[in-house]
């Protein structure tokens, strides 16, 4: 029978030095890493691991969920445990917990360790929901963005000022939010970007039709991106680790350009009535 094959990931040594000898002496197969590049390279290599036992906080680029969506996408089948030194995991730990299969925390009892990794081996769970980058995650909850902005803006006293109805309201959302999806799946050099939006500058224009002041079409761009990371938070179990920091820039950055031109649409509109 082969040995159970484990990726130690810990940016202290003593941790690498103590579990290595521990599992190699009850049977497993040990390659440790020092850090996340460095894991990573060991996880895309010709080598397959069955375990992967990783400290969640590391220094430099990256962390624990970074290696574990990295082994998830090579290799579905196997168990991903975090090792963190944090003994109260506050309410981030379901959405860990839908990345990871267990949180241990440091310090751990070694035999327990032994006994955890045996149980996930010989219990393998149902494969984790698929992972998805930010822009799939907009498009399969589109309706709840627009919800949460709605919301929002029904709080705003300023805003709701403005005599509209629902559809008038919220009408630029679908096709405001395609766009920044479609933006993002091109990747175009996103500030200063010449693409021009449609629905943004359509928005601009409207908005100044029915008496808005600028201050107001910035406000509504802010509830938006707000109501965006909001539910992006809401979906922490579904992201992609090894990518969430490139998406989520680029995604502001792509709302900061639908603000310029819907500020650009509308500051035109205000030049021809003068």
């Amino acid at each position: 029978m082969s040995k159970i094959k484990v990726l130690v990931v810990d940016d202290d040594e003593i941790v690498r030095e103590t579990l290595t000898v521990v599992l190699e002496q009850s049977g497993f197969g040990v390659t440790t890493a020092a850090n996340v590049p460095a894991a990573l390279k060991h996880i895309s290599g010709p080598h397959t691991y069955d375990v992967l036992l990783s400290d969640l906080h590391m220094p430099g680029a990256g962390d624990g969920l970074t290696v574990v969506s990295a082994m998830r996408h090579v290799n579905p089948a196997a168990v991903t445990l975090l090792l963190s030194a944090f003994p109260e995991m506050t309410a981030a730990a379901e959405a860990i917990l839908q990345q990871a299969d267990e949180i241990l925390v440091k310090p751990m009892d070694l035999l327990s360790l032994i006994e955890i990794i045996h149980q996930k081996m010989a219990n393998r769970q149902q494969p984790k929901p698929e992972l998805e980058d930010v822009t799939a995650i907009l498009e399969r909850t589109t309706e709840q963005i627009i919800q949460r902005w709605h919301d929002h803006v029904q709080r705003e006293e300023t805003l709701m000022a403005v005599c509209m109805k629902d559809e008038q309201r919220c009408g630029h959302l679908p096709g405001l939010l395609r766009e920044i999806v479609a933006r993002l799946r091109a990747r175009d050099p996103l500030p200063g970007s010449e693409v021009d939006s449609f629905s943004a500058a359509e928005h601009g224009s409207s908005r100044f039709a029915y008496g808005y002041s600028a201050a107001m079409l910035v406000d509504e761009y802010r509830i938006l991106q707000s109501s965006i990371f909001n539910t992006l938070q809401n979906n922490l179990g579904n992201v992609d680790y090894s990518i969430v920091m490139t998406d989520v820039m680029a995604l502001a950055d792509e709302i900061t350009v639908q603000l310029s031109q819907s500020v650009a649409s509308y500051t035109r509109e205000v030049q021809l009535a003068a």
